[in-house]
């Protein structure tokens, strides 16, 4: 019962949401909201994002299995020379117009699932950023890259956008939620055995953080309420006031619609519980 408040108060909003929205606003949304995708490219500083930097790159993200110079996708990179098809291509598939294969941390096993219309509207809104001209050093890898992360996607059609688990799986898929949450194997992650069950270790100047638990147990969400999910998701704030840690986007995730975090909180109470992960 203790989401049926959540879900009521969010569906009110549902009236005159998705569908009011032209492409550009919709590209801007998932881009600043669910993917938050300056999380990685958008430049940081001492209060956060640096203003007029948005997809600039440049980023470090330094793990045992590589350092990662996140590249620059605004319009004053190279992807200015690709057309849209390519760089559609690039976000969905993550095959450059050279044929090369762009390697993690890029979400692209989440990233496959984007419909077709959203891929075309995140394309429109990365068109329309300011041209910034910053250089980036090649990235390290310690690992073996993908060669590819599969056939063709083909078509990928919409889901509607309601108050459902369809639509809140669809959100938390691009928002790629479980890449971090799931635990990695030898060959890569466990999610035929261990998704969402949380314990991957993150290291950056805050310190470590530590992925919890998104399965619905004990151990993850099963003690928490609607409400309070909603805050730790959106405010990265815990129930009794602890402020979570990076690398969560919450300034992203603050830019999500009360329907749409309704939708994703319905999703995560699907995931089938596991304990904490070792």
């Amino acid at each position: 019962m203790k989401s049926v408040l959540f879900t009521l108060v969010a569906s009110v909003c549902i009236a005159g949401s998705a569908a009011a929205e032209t492409p550009l606003e919709r590209g801007r949304y998932l881009v600043q909201g669910p993917m938050g995708c300056g999380n990685c490219h958008t430049p940081k500083g001492p209060v956060g994002p640096i203003a007029n930097m948005e997809m600039a790159g440049g980023f470090v993200i330094a793990m045992p299995e590589f350092t990662v110079h996140v590249p620059n996708i605004s319009p004053g990179s190279r992807v200015a020379g690709w057309s849209d098809a390519e760089l559609a291509l690039a976000i969905r598939e993550g095959i450059r117009p050279d044929g090369s294969v762009i390697r993690p941390p890029m979400a692209i096993e989440f990233y496959r699932h984007i419909s077709d219309t959203d891929l075309a509207a995140i394309v429109a809104y990365l068109r329309s950023l300011p041209a910034v001209e910053q250089a980036v050093p090649e990235s390290i890898y310690h690992i073996p890259v993908p060669s590819s992360y599969g056939p063709p996607v083909g078509s990928v059609p919409d889901v509607p956008h309601t108050v459902s688990v369809e639509y809140g799986k669809y959100l938390a898929t691009v928002a790629h939620c479980l890449e971090c949450h799931t635990p990695l194997g030898p060959e890569g992650h466990l999610f035929e055995t261990d998704l969402g069950r949380g314990g991957r270790e993150f290291e950056g100047p805050w310190g470590i953080s530590v992925a919890p638990n998104l399965t619905n147990s004990p151990d993850g969400l099963a003690g928490y309420t609607d409400a309070e999910l909603g805050m730790m998701i959106t405010q990265g704030k815990h129930p009794d006031g602890r402020t979570m840690l990076p690398p969560m986007p919450y300034g992203y995730f603050a830019n999500i619609t009360p329907e749409d975090l309704a939708a994703i909180i319905l999703y995560l109470r699907t995931v089938p519980p596991l304990p904490d992960a070792g």
